[in-house]
């Protein structure tokens, strides 16, 4: 998305067929009450103060031209998208790792959006939405992850059902209503839209679906991977790209190890690459030297085959950068001839 592209966003337009054109939104009305992950939320006005608790968060609270309205953010897996640095630098960074929940009030928010339940939900240790009902401060979590939780090991909770852009688009409307922007967030809307479809449009599966590995990041070689789920964003792409994941939980990011993902077989193997740095498996150059070089694991098909992609990190969370992700990995098995 160029910067021309994001300022016509931001002003509420729509580019379709390269024609600008204005995006009508039903006027909105305060209170404004919304059902949000099963949790009644009120606005009694639009919020001047608030924090992006997440990258996703952050990042649609900037495509949609809030920056002043913004007092912090927090969680930053990658950099920001560089169409939106300037109007990031303008924002308070609190941490780009999990913040405290007094560090958060310390800015007197008006009302926290968070991307992530380990940020905001009942197992997350910054966090929980009673801490901020019991201040008055309205909070709202990512509808990709609301997810059950109830008997399973992954704090991130389970998926049954393939993820898709249908609860980013409702994320992107809501958020857009809650700060009284409903035009720019149908324009935000329109111009993802256009981008899914050419993306599916443009590629040609083979004979056989590719399956897919999604690497997101291990504390070390030896210990277990941390993967995008079958039903994740990480499936969404590799289905997108018609495709399918090789690893088949439902977990939303189950650990594997090297053993299990050999006996999968993908035939492609996308790896993260992260900037936050909390371990040298974030790099990519440090996962793709791991993978030529481990006696076992450069036997894979996909290893010799030289069937390694490199995506943004980010993508593989269900977010703004999902699309984003999903091209970076087409152009990159287009150009290996593995897609047409």
């Amino acid at each position: 998305m160029g910067s021309f592209k994001s300022l016509l966003i931001a002003a509420g337009l729509c580019v379709a067929g390269g024609i600008a054109t204005p995006v009508a939104a039903a006027p909105n009305s305060y209170p404004l009450t919304l059902d949000n992950c099963g949790v009644k939320v009120t606005f009694q006005k639009a919020p001047q103060r608030a924090i992006g608790l997440g990258q996703n968060s952050a990042e649609i609270m900037l495509l949609l031209g809030l920056q002043d309205r913004m007092v912090g953010t927090a969680f930053w897996p990658s950099k920001v998208l560089p169409q939106l640095a300037e109007a990031n630098a303008r924002v308070k960074l609190l941490t780009v790792e999990f913040p405290t929940f007094e560090s958060m009030l310390a800015e007197r928010p008006d009302f926290v959006a968070a991307a992530l339940p380990t940020l905001l939900g009942p197992s997350s240790k910054v966090a929980k939405r009673e801490d901020f009902e019991r201040v008055g401060i309205p909070s709202y979590l990512s509808p990709s992850t609301c997810l059950d939780t109830k008997g399973s090991k992954d704090a991130y909770g389970s998926r049954a059902q393939l993820w898709s852009t249908d609860a980013l688009y409702q994320e992107i409307d809501e958020l857009s209503r809650i700060f009284d922007v409903a035009d720019r967030g149908q324009a935000l809307i329109a111009d993802f839209k256009a981008r899914e479809a050419a993306l599916r449009a443009s590629v040609t599966p083979g004979d056989q679906k590719l399956s897919y590995v999604f690497w997101f990041s291990s504390p070390s070689p030896s210990a277990d991977a941390y993967l995008g789920g079958k039903n994740g964003a990480s499936g969404f792409i590799a289905d997108l790209l018609g495709g399918r994941n090789a690893i088949q939980t439902e977990a939303e990011w189950p650990t594997l190890g090297w053993e299990g993902i050999i006996a999968a077989k993908p035939d492609v193997i996308v790896v993260a690459n992260l900037d936050r740095n909390r371990w040298e498996l974030d790099k990519p150059e440090a996962k793709i030297k791991f993978l030529t070089t481990d006696p076992a694991v450069s036997q894979l098909a996909a290893v010799r085959n030289k069937a390694i992609v490199v995506m943004d990190g980010q993508a593989m969370n269900p977010t703004v950068r999902t699309i984003y992700g999903a091209e970076q990995v087409a152009q990159q098995l287009k150009a290996l001839g593995l897609l047409k």
